[in-house]
């Protein structure tokens, strides 16, 4: 039943009405039950790679969609193919889509075949990469695999629901985004999911932060093999969260549980908890107990081989959607005759839409093979002695029975390495090659940045501009400055994390600013670093401009999992369908002691591969890179050097609206003799090293500031330095093989600059520890001016 159909029926209903509503029901839950039966039989006969399926959820997953309104969200994981259907947020032919990974946007517009099936996703953006009006329908964000990784997600869109609703500045002008936060986002996970650190952070989350949320928990006794006893303490989640139920004095979350297979208590206690959801933002949980698992975990096992014959018989007696049977047949709502007509139909309908969705998966790569099969057929008048060696790759192709496009590509290549020399054929064959090239690029790599007219790339350069009696502040100054004028004029800005709000963080960036723009735009939080960035996610999903703040960079391992799996993927997993422009502040680089100091940027830079990671030398340079942050549309990190908030800076005269553009270094001091790479604190290091030991020497360096590793020297402007000074290190914090090593690759090789060397390049890193805590530990851990002196001197004599 589409949700327009549940949100237009009146409160009361006539018992015809009432009889319809459970019939079409029923339809529902047994069309969707074949289609897990017929995916499985797609993956085990080789039509599909792999199958997880929502089959034994179904009954429960009907109840949910009767409580959705147009606005609201769901954040679930791979097995909410029910309600998908149910809310018209997807069908079954777009199942099928998904399970045979067709590329068509339009068959699958969940990932264009880019995620495994049941992974879902509605389209919140255009063709263009403009946001569509969210409140109109229900919405889903991007499913990913990682067990618990919709929770952080999850209380984020809903928060985004609690600033919708509470801060004034937002009641105009976001219209496409909430209805006055009176949305509820459906967070669904499996039983054995809730043993995740990311679930217990997020209910706590939720509790304190009073967020509408309603979190269903699907809970069928394992955790693909393990039994829950195993996995829950009390083998129970909802007995496990008691200590968590809501109070009229202490607040908590309401607890919910309700058997799988009862659909009319399903359907009344859902329905009771999520309007008292959505009227007080109090969140919930409901305990789905006693389902099924009808075919198992995946494609990928069997489920005869850890359950019990007992077990197995149980599950089949109480299978919901035989248990909705019965409730028809005892309720006299429809006679067998008529139950069976409507089994035959929704299977029916099952097997056209896996038809349909097969038709037209293979027609699109068939039609390539039919390209193929003619143009290499051409080819064999030019080839020669090879004629009948490509006749036969023409006829292996044709041989394949379920083609794809790889086979396509092999074989085309294999023909044009037997045709080097060759006339129109084998140019229009070749032409054919890269146009499939090119194409299956698209399909395949494209979207891991914005392509839109607000990618950070397009955001254009305005330098900083100073007056002839700019002042010269402390760093943390002048973010002060800067997020002051942020915040005066950009209503869509919020910030939050450990010690921001009161105290005005740490190094006293936000200090007073609390007070002058209210306890929701600048807000203190837990120590829980995971949703810090699971609620920033959520509000830049929602037109919301985020500023989530980790307080130290070695603290950003416990957010690098919904950074790296969810976060950096969102734009290529849905090759473009949503967006996450959510910034990320933290501080690195030099301190004191082991958890402190930290500069792990080649583990972000490999991480975060769809994120900008900005290493500024100074708060005015990090200042720009917020801005140009924020005029787009795009996620990034902003790593201000920890050291640095001391140091005297010049005020810009245009410090809310200058720019730097990422992906371009800054030459911040010219030289002949060797060029110096670098970023950050680094910077002021080098800086020693030059003028107490390489000046005094005659020796010339070229300083270049990289500003951005991600990305990094789009113009290849250090290759043109190196051409000068034909001498090159590379200098950082990071451990040996880090971001030194990333830096130098992009440079030598995939620039070419090895041809302008005269001497071999070099790389100082730290060491490969953490550093050390002592006085000395930052010297002896990390480079100082005497390492990089030495080195660039025996440079100058090679």
């Amino acid at each position: 039943m589409s949700q327009a159909a549940i949100s237009s029926k009146p409160t009361r209903l006539s018992f015809e009405e009432f009889k319809q509503g459970v019939l079409d029901d029923y339809r529902m839950v047994v069309a969707s039950r074949e289609a897990s039966l017929i995916g499985r039989r797609e993956v085990l006969t080789g039509k599909a790679k792999f199958g997880i399926f929502g089959d034994g959820k179904e009954l429960a997953q009907i109840a949910v969609a009767k409580c959705f309104k147009p606005g609201d969200i769901r954040s679930g994981y791979y097995r909410d193919q029910t309600l998908m259907f149910a809310t018209g947020m997807s069908d079954i032919q777009q199942f099928f889509a998904q399970l045979y990974a067709d590329m068509d946007r339009e068959c699958e517009p969940s990932s264009a075949g880019r995620m495994m099936n049941g992974h879902y996703g509605t389209r919140w953006l255009d063709d263009n990469g403009e946001w569509k009006n969210l409140v109109d329908e229900p919405q889903s964000s991007s499913d990913t695999s990682p067990t618990a990784s919709q929770m952080v997600r999850a209380l984020g869109l809903a928060y985004a629901s609690k600033m919708y609703r509470n801060v004034e500045e937002l009641q105009q002008g976001f219209e496409k985004f909430s209805k006055n936060g009176n949305e509820v986002v459906f967070c669904t996970i499996g039983d054995a999911s809730t043993s995740e650190g990311l679930f217990w952070e997020s209910v706590n989350a939720a509790g304190v932060l009073q967020v509408p949320l309603a979190i269903f928990v699907w809970d069928d006794g394992y955790g693909i093999s393990v039994p829950r006893k195993y996995q829950t303490t009390k083998n129970s989640i909802s007995d496990a969260l008691a200590g968590m139920q809501w109070d009229d004095k202490k607040g908590g979350i309401n607890i919910y549980t309700i058997k799988g297979w009862d659909y009319a208590a399903l359907v009344q206690t859902i329905q009771q908890g999520v309007n008292r959801v959505r009227e007080m933002q109090i969140p919930a949980i409901f305990h789905i107990q006693e389902m099924t698992q009808p075919q198992g975990h995946s494609t990928s096992g069997s489920h005869e081989r850890y359950k019990s014959k007992e077990r197995l018989e149980w599950e089949k007696e109480w299978d919901c959607i035989a248990r909705m049977r019965l409730f028809i047949t005892e309720n006299k709502i429809a006679t067998e005759e008529e139950i069976a007509t409507i089994e035959e139909s929704a299977k029916a309908e099952a097997r056209n839409a896996r038809q349909q969705a097969w038709e037209h998966f293979s027609a699109c790569v068939k039609e390539q093979v039919a390209q193929a099969t003619r143009l290499c057929s051409q080819v064999v008048y030019e080839a020669g002695e090879n004629a009948q060696a490509i006749a036969a790759i023409v006829q292996g192709l044709g041989a394949i029975k379920e083609p794809i496009r790889k086979d396509v590509m092999q074989a085309v290549y294999k023909v044009m390495s037997l045709c080097r020399q060759g006339g129109e054929a084998v140019k229009a064959l070749r032409n054919f090659y890269e146009y499939i090239k090119t194409d299956n690029k698209e399909k395949f790599s494209s979207h891991l940045y914005s392509e839109s007219r607000h990618s950070a790339m397009k955001v254009k350069e305005v330098p900083a501009v100073y007056g002839a009696d700019a002042p010269i502040l402390n760093g943390y100054e002048i973010l002060n400055k800067f997020f002051d004028l942020t915040f005066a004029n950009n209503p869509a800005v919020f910030a939050f994390g450990e010690d921001l709000g009161k105290i005005g963080d740490v190094n006293q960036g936000f200090a007073g600013l609390q007070d002058k723009y209210g306890v929701f735009r600048i807000t203190d939080t837990g120590i829980r670093e995971a949703s810090i960035i699971g609620q920033g996610m959520g509000m830049a999903m929602r037109g919301l401009r985020p500023i989530a703040e980790i307080q130290y960079l070695d603290y950003l391992l416990y957010g690098l999992q919904p950074l790296s799996d969810d976060v950096a993927t969102i734009q290529y997993r849905t090759r473009g369908g949503q967006k996450c422009p959510l910034i990320v502040r933290t501080r690195g680089h030099r301190l004191e002691g082991v958890w402190h100091s930290g500069s792990p940027l080649g583990m972000m830079i490999n991480s975060l591969r769809g994120m900008h990671i900005c290493v500024p030398r100074n708060m005015t340079q990090a200042a720009g890179m917020y801005n140009t942050l924020l005029q787009s549309d795009e996620p990034g990190i902003v790593i201000e050097c920890l050291n640095g908030y001391r140091l005297k800076e010049k005020l810009p005269a245009n410090l809310d609206s200058f720019t730097v553009p990422f992906g371009v270094p800054e030459v911040i001091k010219e030289g002949t003799d060797i060029t110096i790479v670098s970023y950050g604190s680094t910077l002021r290091v080098i800086d020693e090293a030059i003028n107490n030991y390489l000046v005094p020497q005659g020796i010339s360096c070229e300083v270049v500031d990289v500003r951005t590793l991600l990305p990094f020297d789009v113009n290849h402007l250090i290759v043109e330095s190196l051409k000068k000074t034909n001498r090159i290190v590379f200098i950082d914090e990071d451990v040996p093989g880090g971001a030194c090593a990333y830096m130098f690759n992009h440079v030598m090789e995939q620039q070419g600059g090895y041809k302008w060397l005269d001497v071999a390049p070099r790389t100082i890193t730290a060491q490969a520890h953490r550093p050390a805590y002592a006085t000395d530990g930052d010297y002896f851990s990390k480079p100082n001016a005497e390492d990089i002196a030495e080195v660039i001197e025996a440079m100058m004599r090679e």
